[in-house]
């Protein structure tokens, strides 16, 4: 197909997701077609920054053909077989490669295909999990809000964004909202983290008491909360959060479907804030996005009860731990290991974080926050009162003109208004000074022009 029948097909026949569909009527739809290490090349050639990491996965970079003849290689052995009552050793492997990462007793993966699913997963194993133990009133969770956990009925009413959820309710009920750890609009404690980390991590024992302890069965948080422009957690939070858990006997539900597998520098990013959870939700970096896998971590005591006698969780799916994408996901972990990933990004987030800083002296910037190579930028109208966009500049500003002036600019990544409005930053994780030079380089230009909209 030429170009423009390429772009009128994808108009015609191609529903792109969370996408405005009538914006491409009569615009080109922005086609990539091939990807090299950081960087993307459209249709015409042209090169683009990868600066979201596709959709925080592309970890290990473009173009990883030991990646691609792994899968060639696995589906010429076994293409497919389902994990429902049989195993293949691929999915063996993964699963116990997952388990040797997690921390404390998080031995038992239970793979999907992605994290949403994940999710899904989660919570309906939480629900069951009490009522085998004798506690069947425990069904509700608790989340944050602005958090994003996924487009499953279930997973979202645990997002906490509720133009996401208002068209698709009713929803699932029993998903309740506490704060977020977004400081830079701490509505107390704002000039003290620790004090602040305290006290957003108390929200949730309200919430539980106010629920009722007999009736909560877990809490779901983010290491770093996505939604919002990520927010890092303050200064002990997860240490309260966890003790909050033990004491009403509630799963604390560590959702990494974005900061695992390197976002932070760790295979798992709840060892980089310290806390042990129950289950974990993974998917996106487990094969840096060369085959689609997710998987739902837990812990020996949680999963005890569904090992006795004639118990069945009664969930599944069909391309669950898919003998490709495990084979796929095992190859990527060699890679992280060969090639020392982790401690890339360990060594290099200050830098980036202090190449983004930079961005401050600009009037648009407010903040810029995160952790790893997960970074978001708040853009504001009044760095002193730190006043944001109202609704027509959010549309005039961040929609009309920043989404296509970055791209256009060569820099892919998310200019979002889930919450204020913010620039989201998630490289592959072998980007260096030079990457981090080239989006400061496209930020500056981008949003100096950006101010002059306001």
């Amino acid at each position: 197909m030429t170009q423009k029948d390429l772009s009128r097909t994808a108009y015609d026949h191609l529903w792109m997701h969370f996408t405005r569909m009538s914006s491409y009527e009569n615009s080109p739809v922005p086609t990539i077609v091939r990807g090299e290490g950081t960087h993307v090349f459209d249709d015409k050639g042209k090169r683009y920054l990868d600066g979201l990491a596709g959709l925080f996965v592309v970890q290990a970079g473009h173009g990883r053909v030991e990646l691609a003849e792994t899968a060639l290689k696995q589906a010429q052995e076994l293409a497919f077989f389902p994990v429902w009552s049989y195993a293949h050793p691929k999915a063996i492997e993964l699963a116990e490669r997952l388990a040797g990462y997690a921390p404390g007793d998080l031995n038992k993966v239970f793979f999907t295909t992605g994290g949403g699913e994940a999710v899904e997963t989660a919570w309906k194993l939480a629900k069951q999990y009490f009522k085998l133990v004798g506690k069947p009133t425990k069904h509700k969770v608790i989340s944050r809000s602005l958090a994003y956990h996924g487009t499953p009925q279930g997973a979202l009413s645990i997002t906490g964004l509720p133009a996401l959820k208002a068209p698709f309710e009713p929803l699932v009920p029993g998903a309740h909202k506490v704060t977020n750890t977004n400081i830079y609009r701490a509505p107390i404690h704002g000039d003290d983290p620790e004090a602040f980390g305290r006290w957003a991590a108390d929200q949730i024992e309200q919430q539980i008491l106010f629920e009722g302890p007999d009736t909560v069965a877990a809490v779901f948080v983010e290491p770093v909360q996505n939604a919002g422009g990520c927010f890092p957690p303050p200064p002990g939070y997860f240490q309260r959060v966890r003790e909050i858990c033990d004491q009403y006997d509630v799963l604390l539900v560590s959702d990494e479907v974005i900061c695992a597998f390197g976002r932070l520098g760790t295979m798992f990013a709840c060892d980089k804030f310290g806390y042990v959870p129950d289950i974990i939700t993974c998917a996106k970096g487990m094969t840096s996005g060369y085959s689609p896998i997710g998987a739902t971590v837990v812990s020996d005591r949680i999963a005890e009860p569904f090992y006795k006698g004639d118990n069945v969780f009664l969930h599944g799916y069909t391309f669950g731990g898919h003998p490709v994408s495990a084979a796929v996901g095992l190859a990527n972990l060699d890679l992280f290991e060969r090639e020392g990933l982790n401690q890339h990004v360990l060594d290099n987030e200050g830098a980036f974080l202090r190449t983004l800083q930079k961005l401050h002296d600009l009037p648009i910037v407010g903040d810029v926050r995160g952790n790893g190579f997960f970074y978001g930028i708040e853009l504001v109208k009044d760095k002193n009162t730190k006043e944001s966009f109202d609704a027509d500049e959010i549309e005039r500003v961040l929609y009309g003109f920043l989404s296509k002036a970055l791209f256009e600019n060569g820099l892919y990544c998310r200019a979002d208004d889930r919450g204020d409005p913010v620039i989201q930053l998630a490289p592959p994780l072998i980007a260096n000074q030079e990457t981090f030079d080239e989006i400061e380089q496209i930020l500056r230009a981008t949003l100096t022009e950006a101010w002059t909209k306001l």
